[in-house]
């Protein structure tokens, strides 16, 4: 009598309980309890932000201009008013969304760069492999700060307060450009482990095509590395588009973002009126703060190896 054998499980139920297995693994921590929050308020913030502020960032008195925030942040002005006389809380609430919808639109178009050419590169090899290698080569020699001066030197001065694409858009598609190939390399070295296996080798057998395998068994695996870097890598681009403002040359007054108050804060933060800087800066660390303890607790639980 043969012995049973039990079935082997399919990937993709595989691949879900590696997902549930990790997320299982990180709501027992702390820390990502304390992230996850922090993540939800800026997001939230950048969503709604007339659930946190009733006041117009465009409404500036003149007369109340560098008025100093509130006791205990609360009154007329609890963040106080910045050089022109405007809502700092208003202004600070309103610059959320162009940081955060610039983080994202990066992010989206890196990521979907990354990974159509890692796949690519990966599954093909051959001349395809060698054309994206040294793409990848040659982009990534250039830092991501110095490609995304010059190219945004050719954007400066232009762009709308009133209009959220306009805004973000010259930041974003200099930072998308150079932004892509840590992507590619996660997802070219996934493709190269997976595309031998034997679930792979039976669909090619059975007479599926390229794209198929591709994207419905290849992708799957390559998903895992890709996903576990984001949360780190929107950090660093919030980090990018403030240094990017600081400079003058990242999203242009009079739109706001979060890079704009600091840019603006530092010419009065020698003066005396720190909070101009102090609280946007403390927003950014506790916000690149939550996107990284994030980021590296899901890269340990997606990683056995790290368990």
């Amino acid at each position: 009598m043969s012995e049973l054998t039990a079935p082997k499980p399919e990937p993709d139920t595989a691949q879900s309980s590696l997902w549930k297995d990790a997320f299982r693994t990180m709501r027992r921590r702390p820390d990502v309890i304390i992230a996850s929050l922090i993540m939800l308020f800026v997001f939230t913030m950048a969503a709604f932000p007339t659930l946190f502020t009733d006041k117009s960032p465009t409404r500036c008195i003149g007369s109340d201009a560098r008025e100093r925030p509130d006791t205990w942040f609360t009154g007329e002005h609890p963040l106080g008013t910045d050089q022109f006389g405007c809502d700092f809380a208003a202004t600070l609430v309103h610059g959320t969304r162009p940081t955060i919808t610039l983080a994202l639109s990066v992010m989206i178009v890196a990521v979907l760069i990354g990974m159509v050419t890692g796949i690519l590169a990966g599954y093909y090899g051959g001349v395809i492999d060698a054309i994206i290698s040294r793409a990848v080569d040659v982009f990534i020699v250039v830092p991501l700060m110095l490609g995304a001066i010059l190219l945004l030197s050719l954007f400066r001065g232009r762009g709308a307060p009133d209009n959220l694409f306009e805004t973000v858009a010259p930041p974003a598609i200099a930072l998308a450009i150079f932004g892509w190939m840590e992507f590619t390399r996660y997802t070219r070295a996934a493709t190269i482990e997976t595309k031998n296996l034997d679930y792979v080798t039976a669909a090619r057998c059975l007479g599926a095509k390229d794209r198929r395998i591709m994207f419905k068994h290849i992708l799957p695996n390559a998903i895992i590395p890709v996903t576990a870097v984001i949360p780190t890598t929107l950090g660093s681009i919030i980090v990018a588009e403030s240094a990017l403002a600081v400079l003058g040359i990242g999203v242009q007054p009079p739109a706001t973002s979060w890079g704009v108050l600091l840019s603006n804060g530092t010419q009065w933060a020698a003066g005396g009126y720190i909070y101009l800087f102090g609280i946007p800066l403390l927003l950014l660390i506790l916000t690149v703060f939550s996107f990284a303890t994030f980021g590296d607790a899901l890269r340990d639980a997606l990683d056995p190896k790290l368990r």
